[in-house]
This record gives C-alpha cells, structure tokens and sequence, in this order.
C-alpha cells in the first residue's frame, strides 16, 4: 500500500465549509494533523496562493488545489467528497472530489511522479465514479492505491502520438500533425492533465499529436525530426516553454495549461486552422534558459506579448480590408471614391441601374466599401484584442468600445493601445473581486462588461483622448512634410531595419502596425501612408527571399540540408510578404543572419522611398502587383535588398568565425 494516502487523511460525504478556503484549510491542517506538515497553516498559505494564480476546478466537479511546500515533509494526498459541493472556479459548477496534493518543495522526481500519475487518473470517469460510489475511507484509499500503484510514468516521459478514429479533412492529403506542451506553475498535476486531454483529443479529432510535458522535475525533449514535420504548435502553459526554439518559426496557438484540460478539442481546431493561416503568430527565435513563471516576468515582457495578441487579431481585418481596398482601386480606378463617391454608388445604385462608370465603378465601389468598412474594426480590434490578451474574454466588449472611443476622438492606433492596456486592466482588476457567489454568474456576462466599458471609455472621453489626438496630429503632419522632401529616404532605412530585426517580433509588428494603421488616412493629397506601407511591405520581404537565394543558389555548401529545405519554401514565404520564412536561418545563426537582413533591408527601404513606391494594398506581397505603383521601383527595391542581405549572409558565414553555441545562445535574438 502505498504511503501517500492514508484513512485519516480522508473526509466521506463532508461539509468542510462555505468556500474553498475553507475547504483547502480543512484539509491541510488535517496533513498537518497527521505528522505530514509542519504548520497546516503554512500549507494553505502555500496552496492558496497557488490558487490565486489560476483556480484549480475542473469539468465534471473535480478540483485539485496543490501546492509545494517547504512545511510538507512526506508527499501527500488529503481527498474529501463534499456535501454540499464547493465552488473551485470549474466552467460547469461546484465541485464534490476534491484532493489536496501536498508536495516538499525539494521533492523526489519518483515521489512527484506518483501525484502526477492520480493526475492523470482523475482524467478517467471510472476513477471518479468509483470515488463517488465508495462507502468508505478505506475502500477510497483502496481505489487510489490502485490508480498509483501501477509503475508510474515518469514524468519525463511523453506520451505517444495519438492515432486517429477517422482521418479528418486535410492538406496535402494527410492528417495534420501537431505538437504541443504542457506545463504548470508547480510541474504536478495541471501539466499531465493537459497532455492526456490533448492526447484523447488527439485520437478524437484525427490529428497525429505529440505532447511534450514539461513536468517540475525534468522533460523528456521531442524529437527535433518530430517537431520540424510538425504542421503547428500548441502551448497550454502557465509557465514559459523550456527551449522555445526548438519550434522556432512554427505556427502557435498558446493558452493557459487549464485551456488545454478544458478545451482540448478547440486548441488542436485552432492549432489546425492556424497550420495554413500566414497570418498565424508565429514561435520566436528566442531561446530561454530557464523557464520562469508568468506572475514574476518583467512587466516590459508581459506588456509587449499583449501588444503582441492584439496586433496578431488585427491582422487579418488589416489584411482583408486592405485588399479589397485595392480591388476597389483596379475595378475602379485610382478615383473610385474621390468625395466619398464609393458610398453613394453603392446606397443609390444596382446591377439594374449601373453608375456612369458601368460595371467596373459598381463592383470597384462594392469591393471598396466592404475594405473600407473591415478596416474601420482595425482599431477596434486592436484594443479589443489587447484587453482580451489581459483579462480574457470579459475584456472583450471593454477593448472594443474603447477602440471606437478612440476612433470617435481621431486617437487613432495609439489611442487604441491605451484604450485598450485600460479596459483590460480595468476588467482584469474587476474579475479580482471576490464577488458573491450569487453574482459570480453575472460577472463575466454583464458586471465586468459595464464597468470596464464605463471607466476605461469615459477615462478616454474625459481625459486621454484629446492629448492623444493632438500627438497623431503632430505624428501626421511630421509625416505629410516628410513625404516632399529627402528626410522620408531616412524614414524607408528605419522602417526596413525595424521590419528585419526580428523577423515578425515586436519591433516588426510595431513598424507594420504603424504603416497599416495610417492606411486609412491615405489619399492622393495625402500619400505619405502608401509610401510607408510600400517601404515596410518591400522590406520585410528581403530576409525570407534573401537566404532562399543565399542556401539554394549562391552557396549551397555553407547550409545544412534542413536549411536548404527550408531555403526552398522561404523563396513563396518572401514573395508572399511572410518575413517568417527566415525564421529558421535566424534561429541557427542570428549573429549573421540578423545584421544581413537588416542591411539590405535598410537598402530596399531607402530605394523603396527614393523611388516613391506606393502600396495600396497592406499584404500579399507580389501577388498584389495591381496596388503597386510604380511597379519597376518596388522590384528594384526589392532585388537590390535581396542582394544586399543574401551576399552579405553569405560573406559573413565564410570569413566571419563562429563562435561557440553558448556564447551565440546566450545574444541569441
């Protein structure tokens, strides 16, 4: 019998109290009462807090609050069957199973993984419906024993790839393949919960999954053959991923470690969807040496993967919206909606009552109004999207109002990023709130909705708006005086260096979202926008084109196998405007790759201004030469840049001495 559980540490059919506090109390000063803890009150005091990070009920009336503590002296299981049960925060009500998994904060990797395994059995409705049906303490150790007993998996060990029932609809007439990771704050239960909901979810879905978990006491790694055939990422962590680079350049879908428990099927939906979606955030070239938790990274890294999140959503209204714009523009005709013209045709005209210009005004004045119509949500969904990445879906409906706010006001994106860091930090705030229970429904639906919209939008109406606006006034006309004159061949160098630092980082989305956004400001009169979306589309494309040509023409020899391979697919990726493509080249070799890139993207932004290129269109690369103009400067822009960086590459890998992996690991970008 195994000595992690024992009757004394078990509650049948108990009232422990009101709420889970009081629950969690109970039960660790029953650990303590058994010789198992020091201070019964220095474990709850750990659990607690465990649980302030992330509430620990789970579907079907489960809930596992732990923790690791330096007062617990034997790894413990306390299990109680409430009556009445207890809210723990579960999606689907009050919980009745409840273990509380004490662990040494200096626990042994065999101990750890006996608590991982009871994780993993709460996963099985057999388990569970055998703890409600027992009549005893006795026979409850019983069933727990035997769910522990068995040789643990270690938690180093990863599961195996999930086969499926039924192969779904997929590309290139295979199942999708997927990896994933787990990972939680203490490395017990969460994390090993997670990868089996995912594996299950797997073999239901048809996908071929593989999933890493990354337990507290170690990992076992993928295998990197098994990640680079991968199709997409999924990370359901609370914690940073050990070796993100690993997945460099992958598609991601990334959540909180109980997403994947709770919604395991939609992640891999997502995880599926975003595998053929340019527009999907990507996986970093960052490495991380060791994995920090959430709750105590900078407030610099935590701000810019919320700005992050919502540049990612707004993309595609960006996108979408800026081609149809252009399509208005070739059916159209430059003029297509000179003095709001677009508009009144579409309201005052139809197929059987055509405009002057004909069909080609008609459907150029249709396809401009729904561009210009999806890019009006481009703010909007910037600040919606920033407080979602803050409070989740109840910040939402604040974000949203707040960008519109700030649209009303002329703030433009600038005035969207503080509407929406406001909203969401506002309803983060009001979720904290330890609410009535009869009013925790209302919450998320109605309470934090209403007065996160209040505060965050009237704190924009009556003080923050105007100075905003007045600041893209400033930014506007420094722009417009720029466009006449030699200082915009300065801005086509910064904009070409910032989109081919990072390769689709912050500092790249940063110049991408500045040219997007000044889109819908952009007129004949006012063309300054075209030329910045021109220099930042031509730019970001040099990195991804220039290492195709540099590891599949030029030198060959100076590249791996993998990244020849990876040279061939990046030749469509650039000419697509993907700067991702050079992921992978950076990922290995940033100290070359990284200063060539920048180079000739500073040369193809420079000439890309010099040249006076526009660009109506916001994506797409080549593949929208029609919203280019003139075309000729865009290609010798480009291929001079191309050059540039690919030579450069090329230079730097035969005559500049590589250092050792830990001293290029540890500059790494």
């Amino acid at each position: 019998m195994s000595d992690t559980i024992s009757v004394e540490l078990v509650s049948i059919d108990a009232d422990l109290g009101p709420d889970k506090a009081a629950v969690i109390r109970a039960l660790a000063d029953r650990v303590a009462a058994t010789g198992r803890a020091g201070s019964g009150s220095a474990l709850f005091d750990d659990a607690w807090a465990r649980e302030l990070k992330d509430e620990t009920g789970l579907p079907g009336g489960i809930a596992i609050p732990h923790a690791k503590s330096a007062s617990v002296s034997v790894p413990t299981l306390a299990f109680a069957r409430l009556t009445p049960g207890v809210d723990f925060g579960a999606p689907d009500g009050p919980a009745d199973i409840v273990f509380l998994i004490a662990a040494p904060d200096t626990a042994a990797e065999a101990h750890l993984a006996i608590l991982s395994k009871l994780a993993r059995s709460l996963m099985q409705d057999e388990f569970t419906d055998a703890l409600r049906a027992a009549s005893g303490a006795d026979e409850v150790v019983a069933i727990v024993d035997r769910a522990i007993a068995d040789e643990p998996q270690s938690e180093t060990e990863a599961p195996a790839v999930a086969q499926a029932s039924a192969p779904p609809v997929a590309a290139e007439g295979r199942r999708p393949r997927i990896v994933a990771v787990t990972a939680c704050a203490t490395g017990i239960a969460h994390t090993f919960m997670a990868a089996d909901a995912l594996t299950a979810a797997g073999r239901t879905e048809g996908v071929d999954l593989v999933v890493e978990p990354q337990g507290s006491s170690g990992y076992k790694a993928l295998p990197q053959s098994v990640i680079d055939e991968a199709d997409a990422v999924i990370f359901a962590v609370d914690v940073d991923v050990r070796e993100p680079e690993r997945f460099a350049g992958k598609p991601v879908v990334r959540s909180g470690v109980k997403r994947g428990i709770e919604e395991p099927a939609r992640m891999i939906a997502e995880a599926v969807a975003a595998s053929t979606d340019p527009a999907a955030p990507r996986v970093s070239g960052e490495t991380t040496t060791t994995a920090t938790p959430a709750a105590t990274q900078s407030w610099g890294s935590r701000i810019q993967r919320i700005l992050l999140t919502g540049v990612s959503y707004m993309i595609p209204f960006v996108a979408g919206g800026g081609l149809l714009i252009a399509l208005g523009f070739l059916l159209g005709g430059f003029q297509v909606n000179q003095d709001d013209r677009a508009f009144d045709v579409v309201l005052n005209n139809a197929l059987w009552a055509l405009p002057d210009g004909g069909l080609g005004q008609y459907f150029g004045s249709v396809f401009f109004v729904i561009g210009a119509t999806s890019m009006g949500f481009l703010v909007s969904a910037l600040a919606g999207y920033i407080a979602f990445a803050i409070a989740d879906r109840p910040g939402l409906a604040p974000g949203f109002v707040a960008g519109a706010v700030a649209v009303l006001m002329n703030a433009g994106f600038i005035g969207g990023i503080v509407g929406g860091l406001l909203a969401g930090f506002i309803a983060w705030a009001i979720g904290r709130i330890d609410a009535p229970r009869w009013l925790r429904g209302l919450m998320p639906v109605v309470i934090i909705p209403l007065l996160g919209s209040i505060v965050a939008s009237g704190l924009m109406l009556l003080f923050l708006g105007r100075p905003i606006a007045w600041l893209m006034q400033v930014l506007n006309d420094w722009l417009t005086g720029l466009a006449g004159s030699s200082g915009i061949i300065l801005v086509g160098v910064i904009l070409g260096l910032m989109m081919c630092f990072d390769l689709g980082g912050p500092v790249n989305k940063v110049a991408y979202a500045f040219a997007t956004a000044g889109l819908a400001s952009a007129s004949t009169d006012n063309p300054a926008p075209y030329l910045i979306m021109a220099a930042v589309m031509c730019s970001g494309m040099v990195p991804p084109l220039a290492m195709a040509l540099a590891s599949t023409i030029l030198d060959r020899r100076r590249f791996t196998p993998v990244e020849r391979e990876n040279g061939v697919a990046a030749w469509l990726l650039g000419a697509s405007f993907i700067s991702e493509g050079a992921i992978p080249f950076a990922a290995a070799d940033p100290l070359r790759v990284i200063p060539a890139s920048m180079l000739g993207g500073a040369v193809t932004g420079a000439l890309s201004m010099a040249f006076a290129v526009q660009s109506l269109a916001p994506h797409g690369g080549i593949f929208v030469f029609f919203a280019i103009t003139p075309l000729w400067g865009f290609a010798i822009a480009l291929v001079a840049g191309t050059l540039v960086s690919a030579l450069a590459v090329v230079l730097l890998k035969r005559f500049a001495t590589k250092r050792t992996s830990s001293t290029v690991d540890a500059v790494a970008v």
